[in-house]
């Protein structure tokens, strides 16, 4: 154990010991581009600040939900993503994704290694901000990924395992799907697939890794009915995330004009379609109206509008919400028909949601609705690429880092819960 945590110490004095050879470009932060609209600025600043904040959003979504016992480790395996995946992403992980494009596949790692050049100079990637404040933007985005799986796991991995995996998620799975989506020069980019915010690069991809964790994990000793800790954790996290989500999606304009204005109303409007919705069907199938549903259903219709925020009509995100609450309700009572003990429910939620978000997206955006079948079918093409792709990778990564660190806890350790058995801390 002494020599795990050695490795792990030497590896965070590594790159601050490398961060003194990396000194930064001269002048990078001293000239003001002459592109730079200030407006722009100001805006982009705050939504990465309400990007950032979906995060702790996701940390008291998922912590109300499970067991007292739980709720610092659930709380904790999204917490610290904001430290893992920061230190990552100004490493390298900015670089994979956004460098010099290889392939339409991956970025050059070298092109921004270390945050090199990354300063106050735009970017043809965003024309009228600074490339470090873009850089900044999309780092929430990377830290927000891996925090969304840890729900299907809830309750049985090993803290340390689970910052492994996040590490080599963020690299094999994240960076490459990022790239493809939102690189210029990247494969669905290519494709004319149209992903505004996050729908294949976030939800998708976060919700088949969830499956896929769920499938190699197993269930837990104790799956079954249980009392959450605490609902109200649950609805803070949802305002957390709703708030959160107008920097996530209209914040993906990159700009402070009219998409962003759109983006901002179809956002709050299809959360909103969602959130009823759900509570009326939930009550057409005889359950009572939950404070639990409202929250899911309102995060359902959340990542249901994601892709497509910038370019739909008002209506159209009415009913983007209601369509992905229905099918994501049906998609949580399979599931809790089945023996997959996806704790949380990220899989029918982010990754239905997110794949069907993207679908419509081909429908209604330039897409079928406008005769450009060839459009919507790349849509259809490029969600079964990220399906088949993050499910195998991740499966494998599962793998690895098994290997590395043995992921599931043990019974007797899962029977007295990881708050003790991992933090030596206790939830009263």
């Amino acid at each position: 154990m002494r020599k795990r945590w050695l490795l792990s110490f030497s590896l965070v004095v590594l790159v601050s010991i490398l961060g003194l050879f990396y000194p930064e470009t001269e002048g990078i932060f001293k000239v003001m581009d002459p592109n730079i609209e200030l407006a722009d600025v100001a805006w982009m600043l705050t939504a990465t600040i309400l990007v950032l904040l979906m995060t702790p959003g996701v940390s008291f979504f998922y912590g109300g939900m499970v067991r007292a016992k739980n709720v610092i480790s659930t709380m904790l395996q999204s917490f610290i993503a904001m430290g893992v995946i920061s230190i990552i992403w100004v490493v390298f992980g900015f670089s994979l994704t956004y460098g010099k494009d290889i392939g339409g596949i991956i970025g050059d790692p070298r092109t921004f290694f270390m945050f090199n050049n990354v300063g106050i100079n735009t970017h043809f990637l965003a024309p009228t901000i600074p490339l470090a404040l873009f850089a900044l933007f999309q780092m929430k985005f990377a830290i927000l990924t891996p925090a969304l799986i840890t729900g299907s796991f809830a309750e049985r991995v090993r803290f340390s395992s689970y910052i492994i995996f996040m590490i080599l998620y963020s690299i094999f799975v994240y960076a490459p799907l990022a790239h493809c989506t939102w690189h210029p020069n990247g494969l669905f980019k290519q494709m004319q697939v149209v992903d505004f915010a996050g729908g294949i690069v976030v939800h998708a991809s976060s919700g088949i890794a969830a499956l896929a964790g769920v499938l190699f994990l197993g269930k837990r000793n104790s799956q079954g009915q249980h009392r959450p800790a605490n609902i109200p954790f649950v609805l803070l996290g949802t305002a957390l995330l709703w708030i959160g989500w107008f920097g996530f999606n209209a914040g993906s304009a990159l700009a402070a004009h009219g998409v962003a204005i759109k983006a901002f109303l179809n956002t709050n409007t299809a959360s909103a379609i969602a959130m009823l919705t759900w509570l009326f069907f939930d009550g057409l199938r005889g359950h009572k109206m939950s404070a639990m549903g409202a929250a899911v259903g309102a995060v359902a219709g959340l990542v249901g509008i994601t892709p497509s925020a910038g370019y739909v009509t008002v209506g159209e995100s009415i009913f983007i919400g209601f369509i992905t609450a229905i099918v994501c309700n049906i998609a949580v009572y399979w599931k809790n028909k089945t023996s997959l003990d996806d704790a949380l429910d990220v899989f029918p939620v982010h990754g239905v949601g997110g794949i069907l978000g993207t679908i419509l997206t081909g429908v209604f955006v330039d897409g079928l609705l406008d005769g450009k079948i060839k459009i919507f079918f790349n849509h259809i093409w490029a969600v079964m690429i990220v399906i088949v792709y993050t499910f195998i990778v991740t499966y494998v990564l599962y793998w690895i880092t098994n290997k590395i660190v043995k992921m599931r806890v043990s019974p007797a350790t899962e029977k007295i819960g990881l708050d003790i058995s991992q933090h030596d801390e206790i939830y009263e």
